[in-house]
Formats: structure tokens, C-alpha cells, sequence
């Protein structure tokens, strides 16, 4: 079976990397362009152009989906599958209709929930207890094609975007050897999604990332875990920006919205319901630090966080 995989960034490598440990005939690899990257702006290339690289694979990288161009290069690669795994380019209904045996997506989610492009960290920021991965049929909506099949998994209390980020991949790789073992051995079932179940996922923003301490102490902490890595929690202490790298629950504290209290060694900051306890933390222009650390040179007392 000759397949082409169109992926971009971390979370897609696994899936990559288990079709060419099956022997699976990958006869191109589409990506998004390399990007600037780091203090000196250095061109880039995507983990997925990495990992193809690395096996002599065809790599493309157009700037867009819709162009002629990029259809006639499917088009002369001859697959007989498309792989689709978080390439962040929408497929134009020219190319869905390419590859004989159709195009498949692996979504980190349990669709039809957190359509989109951010399931998981959205799964984690409004405080989920279950996800898991999904594949299915591409369709010319934004995952909305069939579902062919699904694996879910809980979420831990205290596990962060990241975490599950990694997790969510290696299953995506195992359920997607599934599915391509389906699809060639002709026993593939699909079945349409419950448009009235649908949900959707938007992209996080800087923005969003803001704490609003007036909120309860459960949501405060789901929101330090699902902008965690990326774009990070953050507050203002004095005009400064603090950012929050992770925290816990603490039921049995109060007092106004953001002060910063200190107990036992620890730095807690209190919500519209309860305090949470601050783990890590980083102020601007410093390095990421406990909150213990932080409290050796930082008298808390009378502080309060914006």
C-alpha cells in the first residue's frame, strides 16, 4: 500500500515513524514550511520533515493545499491512502478525492467533541475527565468526516497539556496501525458522527492565558495545566508579569482574590473559591523557580497578584 503523510509538528512523528516501522510504502511526505525560530530567526523545518528526512523520504512543503500545484504532485505520487495527522492545512475536496482509499486523520480527541485545532489543551482547560484519539474519514469540514475508530483514556487531576500531548501521540500511532490494517484488509466500518454531540476547539491565545483569581480554585488550576507548556498561565505582580507553571488545589484557604498568602514554606494564592498552591512559578526577566525558592527572597505578606 502506497501511502502519503501530511503532518507537522511533534504530536505527529509518532505516526510517521510507526507506518515505516510496519514496512509501509510512505511515497511522500507534505509538511508546513520551516519557520524562523529562536534569537537569530534561524529557518527551521518541522519535527516531521526531521523524521523524513532522516528515512530519504519525498518531502513537500507548499505553502497551500488549494493550488493546482499541490494536487498535481498527489496526484503523480499515486497513493493509494493519505495519512493526515496535525498538518494544519484543510484539504480541498480536489485532493480528498486523490487517493483511491481516501484520507484518514488522526484527531486528539473523542470526536465528535473538541472538532478543531486545539482538543487537547481545551479537553484540559475545561477540566475533562476522559479523552482519547480518534480516526476518520476526512471530510471537507473541519473533522467532521466519519469515524472509523477510537480509543479513549482518562485524565489525571494534576497532568498538564503537555503530558498529555505526549500520551495522546503514542496512542494516535497504535490506533492509526490499526485503522491502515482495517482499510487494506477491507474490514473498515465507519460510522457518522452526532452532529448534536459536536463541539469545537479553538486555537489558544496569549490572551486567554491571563489567571482571573476571582475564578474558583478548580478552574484557576485548569487553566495553569492546559496552557501548560504553551502559552503558560501568567499573572502581574506590580505592574510585572508572573508566570504560573504549575499548582495545586488548597480547599482550606480564603481571603480576597489573588492575595498571595504564605504558609508552612509555601506560597498560595487565593481564588474566588478556595487558593491554590503555587509549585512553580517564573517573574519576568528571571528563571523558573518553586514557589518555595521564591518566597526566600520575595516577602509575600500584603501582596496580592492582578
Amino acid at each position: 500500500m502506497r501511502i502519503v503523510f501530511m503532518g507537522t509538528p511533534d504530536f505527529a512523528v509518532p505516526c510517521l515513524q510507526v507506518l515505516l516501522d510496519h514496512s509501509y510504502e510512505v511515497c511522500g511526505v507534505f509538511t508546513q514550511p520551516d519557520k524562523p525560530k529562536g534569537r537569530g530567526y534561524t529557518l527551521t523545518p518541522p519535527p516531521v520533515k526531521e523524521l523524513a528526512l532522516r528515512y530519504q523520504l519525498p518531502v513537500y512543503q507548499p505553502k497551500s493545499m488549494k493550488t493546482g500545484e499541490a494536487a498535481e504532485i498527489l496526484r503523480q505520487l499515486a497513493p493509494d491512502l493519505a495519512v493526515v495527522v496535525a498538518f494544519g492545512k484543510i484539504l480541498p475536496k480536489e485532493v480528498l478525492e486523490i487517493p483511491p482509499l481516501g484520507c484518514i486523520n488522526v484527531h486528539g480527541s473523542l470526536l465528535p467533541k473538541y472538532r478543531g485545532a486545539a482538543p487537547i489543551q481545551r479537553a484540559v482547560l475545561d477540566g475533562e475527565k476522559e479523552t482519547g484519539v480518534t480516526t476518520q474519514f476526512l471530510a471537507e469540514g473541519i473533522d467532521t468526516g466519519d469515524v472509523i475508530l477510537k480509543e479513549s483514556t482518562p485524565i489525571g487531576e494534576e497532568e498538564t497539556s503537555g503530558e498529555l500531548f505526549d500520551r495522546l501521540a503514542g496512542m494516535g500511532a497504535d490506533l492509526l496501525i490499526k485503522t491502515v490494517s482495517a482499510i487494506e484488509n477491507g474490514q473498515v466500518c465507519a460510522q457518522a458522527q452526532q452532529e448534536d454531540q459536536a463541539t469545537y476547539a479553538h486555537m489558544l491565545s496569549k490572551e486567554e492565558a491571563r489567571i482571573d483569581w476571582t475564578l474558583p480554585a478548580r478552574q484557576v488550576h485548569n487553566l495553569v495545566r492546559g496552557m501548560n507548556p504553551w502559552p503558560s498561565a501568567y499573572t502581574f505582580l506590580r505592574g510585572k508579569r508572573v508566570k504560573i507553571h504549575s499548582c495545586r488545589v488548597c480547599d482550606d484557604l480564603s481571603g480576597a482574590p489573588g492575595a498571595l498568602i504564605q504558609k508552612n514554606g509555601e506560597l498560595f494564592v487565593c481564588c474566588g473559591q478556595g487558593a491554590v498552591r503555587i509549585l512553580s512559578l517564573q517573574p519576568e526577566n528571571s528563571r523558573r523557580m518553586e514557589g518555595r525558592a521564591y518566597l526566600l527572597g520575595h516577602p509575600v505578606q500584603g501582596e496580592a497578584f492582578e
